[in-house]
């Protein structure tokens, strides 16, 4: 079966792109536009149950995000590439790593879950698992981790996004997933080089929470504070992400 995705850029150096769990391949903002199509070659991927993808049948885990982006790569003919992942999809990025590390030339997260479990608990819990059957949760999900700074419009297009672009099962099955898998084991020590990028207005994926995670899981780390931006820095600061973020794939 072939994975569909979107491609941006035709250049030599590959990148796999995983969204997060409100988002799609198509959610991305203006970000796609704003990068560098002749040094490299995006893939943007939809996960089962959303986007492009959302009548594709699955479990729903983010072992099943890693094997069909490897599966992508060799669709495209890809034995090496570099990876870009945001919050959820940082995690199924570093399940990829796991699974193949020879073939990852660069790990990129951006307010990255990290390998370690990630409970909720409490209101918190209530509030994210409440998400899959209210709107109204993931308003204010947006709403937190973007600093509560973000204008109500966006908030309401945000949502409406996600709501149309993925299915109610997936979206409770990939919670689940990424909330309490471990695999922080498997991963730690690698060398490959690693970057962490964070908005300094997002509360759940902090700078501190990087430094005592992702920081601490590879040692060839570093960690890029994004001014003005909460969680969703393709969206609130486009230009500066995409600099830094093509900075580091190059180097």
């Amino acid at each position: 079966m072939a994975i569909s995705h979107r491609s941006v850029g035709t250049g030599p150096h590959k990148v796999l792109v995983l969204h997060d769990w409100f988002g799609t391949s198509a959610g991305w903002g203006e970000f796609p536009d704003l990068l560098d199509p002749d040094a490299f070659g995006y893939a943007f991927l939809d996960y089962r149950g959303y986007g492009e993808r959302i009548h594709v049948e699955g479990e729903f885990t983010l072992a099943e995000i890693a094997a069909d982006a490897l599966a992508l790569a060799d669709q495209l003919g890809w034995d090496t590439f570099s990876l870009v992942g945001h919050s959820m999809g940082a995690k199924a990025a570093q399940r990829i790593l796991a699974e193949a590390p020879t073939r990852v030339r660069r790990l990129a997260g951006v307010a990255p879950v990290p390998a370690s479990a990630y409970p909720l608990e409490g209101e918190a819990h209530d509030l994210f698992h409440g998400a899959v059957q209210y709107p109204a949760n993931r308003r204010a999900i947006l709403d937190l981790v973007t600093g509560n700074r973000a204008c109500g419009r966006w908030l309401d297009r945000m949502t409406a996004r996600s709501v149309v672009g993925s299915r109610p099962e997936a979206f409770a099955g990939y919670l689940a997933d990424w909330t309490t898998q471990d695999f922080a084991a498997k991963v730690a020590g690698s060398t490959l080089p690693v970057g962490v990028f964070v908005g300094e207005h997002d509360p759940a994926l902090s700078a501190e929470l990087m430094r005592h995670t992702w920081l601490e899981h590879y040692p060839n780390a570093g960690l890029t504070v994004l001014a003005n931006s909460g969680h969703y820095p393709m969206h609130e600061v486009p230009v500066a992400f995409a600099t830094v973020l093509e900075a580091f794939l190059r180097a």
